[in-house]
């Protein structure tokens, strides 16, 4: 099957400077893949161009077998923003109706796709009355007009409370169940953790890494923490059978290199009657990041 979107050896400068330089990736259908990056790393360009918004310097884009911009693409290819806006004196009702007509679709399908974004209950009343979480939500609703094969999410949870954000992971789930590629931009690492598939990390127009949590973890290679909460009596054996561990009260904290943690956790095993409880605790996708990510002077 093939991608539905690729990107080959991508450049973009604007007066001299560089805003991509030689980016190169895919997304498969039904993928949900994450982009992140420092503020001017270069999602928003990357972002514009895969839109036909912007044209590319140098190097090849591939969106639903078409090119960006053309009307095959366009078809095919949905955009939320981080800052939706609409007609404060429509209903919601009304505005998706409005697309509906515009993208030449039945407009008898608006309340289906308001209902599918929470908006049900809300959907005559006017826009102007809304929340921000709710017009994000109705910007949401706009996206998923036409089953679309890709949707470009740039910072999409802005204004959304945590249960709107659980809702919205879940809606992007269906659709990537369905076969649609998901590229969303986000500085919500925590969010985007759990429930994409892959992640992209630009810094200064390039990109600098590219996997799966788990890919990216051993890449890094950065340490593992464990927390031990040892029995009565026996924090004193524990601190002598694991060198470097830092002890406060009945609890300690062991930080090591990913190869050890294997050979750190058979040890920790022989003190069974020793120890009360024991909690593994990976890289964070916040740590990877940073790593990544590194600027000068940061």
């Amino acid at each position: 099957m093939p991608s539905t979107l690729t990107i080959s050896r991508l450049s973009k400068s604007y007066a001299g400077v560089s805003a991509l330089a030689d980016v190169s990736l895919s997304l498969a259908p039904g993928e949900r893949v994450a982009l992140l990056g420092h503020n001017g790393a270069g999602k928003s360009t990357l972002m514009k161009i895969v839109l036909g918004l912007i044209a590319a310097d140098d190097g090849e884009v591939t969106v639903c077998e078409a090119s960006p911009g053309d009307a095959a693409a366009r078809a095919q290819v949905a955009y939320l923003p981080e800052n939706t806006a609409f007609h404060p004196a429509l209903t919601g009702l009304e505005q998706i109706a409005y697309y509906m007509r515009l993208r030449s679709m039945d407009p008898s399908g608006a309340m289906d796709l308001l209902g599918r974004v929470g908006l049900a209950d809300a959907a005559n009343r006017r826009i102007g009355t809304y929340s921000k979480g709710m017009r994000q939500r109705v910007g949401l609703a706009q996206a998923l007009i036409g089953a679309p094969r890709l949707l470009v999410l740039d910072e999409p949870t802005s204004g959304l409370d945590p249960v709107s954000r659980r809702d919205f992971y879940e809606l992007l789930d269906g659709l990537a169940a369905d076969g649609a590629a998901i590229l969303l931009s986000s500085h919500a690492l925590t969010e985007v953790e759990a429930r994409t598939d892959r992640l992209l990390i630009l810094s200064g127009g390039r990109l600098v890494a590219e996997g799966s949590l788990g890919a990216l973890r051993r890449e890094a290679a950065l340490p593992v923490t464990m927390h031990l909460t040892a029995r009565n009596g026996y924090a004193s054996d524990l601190m002598a059978a694991l060198p470097g561990a830092i002890h406060f009260g009945d609890a300690l904290r062991l930080n090591c290199a990913q190869d050890e943690k294997l050979p750190t956790l058979a040890r920790i095993a022989a003190l069974e009657g020793k120890v009360a409880d024991l909690e593994v605790i990976p890289p964070s996708l916040e740590d990877i990041y940073s790593h990544f990510s590194r600027r000068d002077g940061q």
